[in-house]
């Protein structure tokens, strides 16, 4: 069995960066250890033999499934990686050593202290001092430019890592160790810091999709003529079960191609917003200015990070949710399901938005999504009264982003789509214009009449909400003929469509991730809460919109 080698910090310490420069980008295997639901990332390092471990990074004073299972990853590792940030190495490492020290207690290990960049001036005589206190290797790095040098040197102290023999952190009287505070900004203002950090994460979001929105209007015409007319001549002949399966209402070189024009600039833009969030330290700061007002429904400041990246994709934010709190997480989830709009939705439904010609319905549709989640969410869960919980207050500094590491983070996403997503949507394509044209489309469209009158909906667009629980961009199947179906639709029943569909329930993938994730009753629980919302806020919008639109 191959040695390993576990990185060890607290959250947003350079863990993951220091793990990316160190593998070069190589396979990447994720996988559940000893039975639990949290992933740890490993890959091979040739130039030392060793399989390296990137584990979550650790939060002090939170009861979470994330603690316990890095304990037991470090405890059965060969070798440890402890990654601390130059600006606060005394806190970092004494946080680390109170939760780990009959862990680290004879362990090797090598000290990565991060963040040179906003070191105090006497860092190198911390590394010494720290280096002769816990007789292990000790390096300093900016993890976001590590040359080949620098790379090299770290895999050489990791081959040669000490055993630490006795933990002790206190300081010689005359050893000075200063506390670098990021710079304060708009986000901690006492009166402007929450209006300010909720324009930035509205405009942080804004601006992706409505450039993806233009881009989108401008390619469609162009895409029409150069590509999909001659294709829909040039295939007349075939069969007629061909014909509907590939250029029919439903087809996958007509709604696919179209479908997917839409959808993936949102992807590819959101990606790279999501990702600038993050590098620049924003995301962060946004968590902590927002924190208080979380907690009045049932949310702390940690537990937006990942409702943040259920814009991306919800499955990925159910993951990234192990990190919250126990007494927290169960919200946190609700309000990724109910009022994250992953990227494929938000494409989906920007899409309709324009093919019925009222792509302005898209503001008040993700602004009232957000709000009802917010909503749904207190109503179901309690708020945060208990003061054991201590409240987000990560301060990250403010950094001009490294464009290969925000690359790199947004192209996960887009491979996602690319591989996993659009290939879904395919095959729901296929279904549909089979089930058109065998007629059964129509068959249950007739039987769900009644379901539909009840939201003052035309029968059209059931099999968008039927396909949305598969799916939520299944909503696209209402773009059959080039989106003529949507022409009909009033302003109001665009809205309700898109609204009902977005809301009803979760994708049969995230449902399937939160029931193997949260066990059964949670899932079920949720599916069911979730599905009461909708239903009963869609009733209440379609009669108001009804006077309004």
């Amino acid at each position: 069995m191959l040695d390993s080698v576990v990185l060890l910090g607290l959250e947003s310490s350079g863990k993951s960066t220091l793990f990316r420069v160190l593998t070069r980008g190589s396979i990447v295997d994720e996988a559940n250890f000893r039975g639990s639901t949290v992933v740890c990332r490993k890959s091979y390092l040739p130039e030392c033999k060793r399989t390296l471990i990137d584990t979550p990074g650790i939060r002090l004073k939170t009861n979470n499934d994330i603690a316990d299972v890095v304990i037991e990853q470090v405890s059965s590792s060969d070798t440890v990686l402890l990654v601390v940030r130059a600006n606060d190495i005394q806190n970092e490492l004494q946080g680390i050593f109170q939760g780990f020290e009959k862990k680290l207690q004879n362990k090797n290990a090598v000290l990565a202290i991060t963040f040179k960049d906003k070191a105090p001036s006497n860092i190198e005589s911390i590394a010494g001092y720290y280096e002769k206190k816990l007789g292990i290797p000790v390096i300093i790095l900016n993890a976001r430019k590590i040359d080949n040098h620098i790379r090299a040197e770290l895999i050489n102290r990791i081959g040669n890592a000490g055993r630490i023999v006795k933990v002790d952190l206190s300081l010689n009287k005359n050893q000075n160790i200063s506390v670098i505070e990021p710079q304060r900004t708009w986000f901690e203002h006492r009166r402007f810091g929450f209006a300010f950090s909720l324009v930035c994460l509205f405009t942080s979001f804004a601006l992706p999709i409505i450039s993806a929105y233009y881009l989108a209007l401008w390619l469609q015409p162009i895409a029409d003529r150069v590509i999909i007319e001659p294709v829909k001549l040039s295939l007349q002949w075939l069969p007629n079960l061909l014909q509907a399966t590939l250029i029919g209402d439903y087809g996958l070189l007509t709604l696919g191609w179209y479908s997917f024009l839409w959808a993936f600039p949102v992807v590819v833009f959101i990606g790279v917003s999501v990702a600038l969030l993050d590098e620049t330290g924003l995301k962060d700061r946004i968590s902590t200015a927002l924190g208080p007002k979380l907690r009045k429904i049932g949310l702390d400041g940690q537990d937006l990070i990942p409702i943040l990246t259920g814009f991306g994709c919800n499955v990925v934010a159910v993951f990234q949710s192990r990190g919250c709190d126990q007494c927290t997480r169960a919200a946190c989830v609700s309000m990724i399901s109910f009022g994250s709009a992953c990227s494929y939705q938000i494409g989906a439904s920007l899409s309709l938005f324009g093919s019925a010609g009222k792509p302005w319905l898209f503001l008040p549709y993700i602004f009232i999504l957000f709000f009802v989640g917010a909503l749904h969410t207190k109503a179901w869960h309690r708020a945060i009264t208990n003061h054991s919980i201590p409240l987000f207050k990560e301060r990250a500094f403010l950094q001009k982003p490294s464009w290969s590491h925000v690359l790199g983070k947004s192209w996960s996403n887009i491979r996602t789509f690319i591989l996993q997503a659009m290939p879904i949507f395919l095959v729901i394509c296929v279904i549909a214009a089979i089930l058109k044209y065998a007629g059964i489309l129509e068959t249950l469209s007739d039987f769900a009449t009644p379901i539909a009158k009840i939201f003052a909906l035309p029968v059209e667009s059931i099999p968008a909400i039927i396909f949305s629980t598969i799916r939520k961009d299944g909503l696209l199947v209402l773009n059959q003929g080039e989106g003529s179906a949507l022409q009909s639709f009033t302003a109001a029943q665009v809205f309700i469509v898109v609204y009902l569909a977005s809301t009803l329930t979760a994708c049969l993938v995230t449902l399937s991730t939160v029931l193997k994730e949260m066990g059964p009753g949670p899932a079920i629980r949720l599916a069911s809460q979730q599905a009461f919302t909708s239903i009963l806020t869609s009733l209440l919008l379609a009669n108001v919109l009804r006077y309004l639109l």
